[in-house]
């Protein structure tokens, strides 16, 4: 007998599986044409919970751009926007204003001015940051600038070690590493001495955490809670949670200390990765009534995470170690404005000489940018100093082409080489400078639950001086034609990156 002819084979088998999805498609159909008024009912809820959508995005808009193209997509493709704007568009805090209500918010300025804690003259000086943070600036505080991980950690676990009645231990990312473990541990041992240690972490920040790590630290007593453990993403009732995250890193001892800035708890954090090799990044260590004010941003962020009241002594006479005015600036979704933008641009309004800022992401808005051109064009020496190496690839390649933007309107922008940029930190003239949780991008301004402290002292000024002008020998300036002169992918990819700094 002769072999079977392939080609013949090969058209059999095509025609079969032309014939199996013609029966899948007519299967399709005939349950389609059966349930039609499953499928009318669908069609109708669907477009019923996009114009909800629709009637709140108009209800809370905020910049006609985004909601124009809210609405649009909502009216053309129900089906694909609904589950996107319950991530991304629904913005719902109200239960976290109530617990801000419900601690007092609105009463800590008149208490602090009570208890004598009122730095009256810096609070005059500034307005608007004090109206944004809802606290006066508090007198009485020393600070230390830590400079990089190493100083950092130690500091923080120097205190833990210090500690003699609570402690809370706070961070956007934890890491199950030789860092991680090792906070754990001085955790650990501090929980086994008889303190109450919190520990409250950020779900998509630490989404690697291991249940073995946390059980860890909870067998042995530590308080351990995720930001959305009560609030989850996706619920009956209301929005999902994942788009708003809880960028805050602090840690406070006793009310007596605190600590706050840019890093995580990871080894790469304090230079233990190749990639990213030296770790450049800064922290804050305050002691006196601002570690107060830190300790009831804690305070909020648990109630709200866990559903629990840490109860609060009753302070009468709260210690003022030193001679520094710090105001305590917790910034989030909950506010009614965009008060964290807010801040930053009011510094740059008032910059008469230098505004200097240091951040690893630059996705600024139309109102910040404004703000930093306009500070550029009047003569102000507007610097800000951005990773050459990157972490995340779309807001890396975002921000080069918003760099290319501002560069065009005066302000001088760096790129630091010695390794990984991420410290939060910005230099007004020698008159002002934060520290703190905020990047220049979006998410820190709209989105994230943020921390920062203002301070006005000429040591802090001075030292954070000197700590820029060493980051700055250690960065190259990016020339006006920087972006021009690269390949036409690159430019297409970065304006692209561009269009979703909404949610970057």
């Amino acid at each position: 007998m002769g072999q079977a002819d392939p080609t013949l084979a090969k058209d059999g088998a095509d025609a079969k599986a032309v014939i199996q999805d013609a029966v899948v498609d007519v299967s399709i159909l005939d349950v389609m044409a059966n349930n039609l008024g499953l499928v009318a009912a669908f069609v109708a809820a669907m477009y019923i919970v996009a114009g909800v959508c629709a009637v709140r995005e108009i209800m809370n808009s905020r910049t006609s751009q985004g909601s124009v193209a809210w609405l649009l997509s909502l009216f053309f493709l129900p089906y694909l926007t609904v589950p996107l704007y319950f991530v991304f568009g629904w913005k719902s805090f109200a239960d976290y204003a109530r617990i801000q209500t419900l601690l007092g918010r609105a009463e800590r300025a008149r208490r602090a001015d009570e208890l004598g804690l009122t730095d009256h003259e810096e609070t005059r000086d500034w307005p608007v940051l004090t109206r944004v943070a809802g606290v006066p600036f508090l007198a009485g505080n020393t600070a230390d600038l830590l400079i990089d991980g190493d100083a950092t950690f130690t500091a923080i676990k120097d205190a833990i070690a210090r500690a003699e009645q609570v402690i809370f231990f706070q961070f956007f990312a934890i890491e199950d590493d030789g860092l991680g473990r090792e906070m754990a541990d001085a955790l650990i041992a501090r929980a086994k001495d008889g303190l109450k240690v919190y520990l409250l972490y950020d779900d998509v920040g630490s989404h690697a955490l291991s249940r073995d790590f946390l059980s860890k630290l909870k067998n042995a007593g530590v308080e351990v809670c995720g930001f959305n453990e009560n609030h989850k993403f996706l619920r009956l009732f209301g929005p999902m949670r994942l788009n708003y995250r809880n960028h805050r890193k602090l840690v406070v001892t006793d009310f007596r200390e605190a600590f706050v800035g840019g890093h995580n708890v990871a080894d790469q954090y304090v230079g233990r990765n190749k990639w990213f090799g030296h770790w450049r990044d800064t922290h804050v260590k305050v002691e006196g009534p601002a570690a107060v004010a830190c300790a009831l941003s804690f305070v909020e962020d648990w109630l709200w995470a866990s559903g629990e009241r840490i109860e609060l002594p009753q302070v009468r006479d709260i210690p003022m170690p030193g001679d520094e005015a710090v105001l305590v600036m917790p910034t989030g979704p909950a506010d009614k404005l965009e008060e964290c933008a807010l801040a930053f641009v009011e510094a740059a309004a008032r910059a008469k000489e230098r505004l200097w800022i240091t951040t690893p992401y630059l996705v600024p808005s139309l109102d910040v940018q404004t703000a930093l051109a306009a500070a550029a064009m009047r003569g102000v020496d507007v610097r800000i100093l951005l990773p050459e190496k990157r972490d995340h690839w779309t807001v890396w390649l975002a921000s080069h082409a918003y760099e290319d933007t501002l560069v065009q309107r005066g302000v001088k922008v760096y790129r630091y080489t010695d390794g990984f940029l991420h410290q939060k930190v910005t230099l007004m003239d020698n008159d002002l400078v934060s520290i703190g949780t905020v990047n220049f991008d979006n998410r820190s301004f709209q989105i994230n639950f943020e921390l920062t402290l203002w301070f006005t002292h000429e040591r802090m000024i001075g030292n954070v001086e000197t700590m820029l002008e060493t980051d700055f020998q250690s960065s190259k300036l990016t020339w006006p034609d920087a972006f021009r002169s690269r390949s036409y992918a690159f430019r297409v990819f970065a304006q692209g990156a561009r269009l979703l700094s909404p949610i970057l």
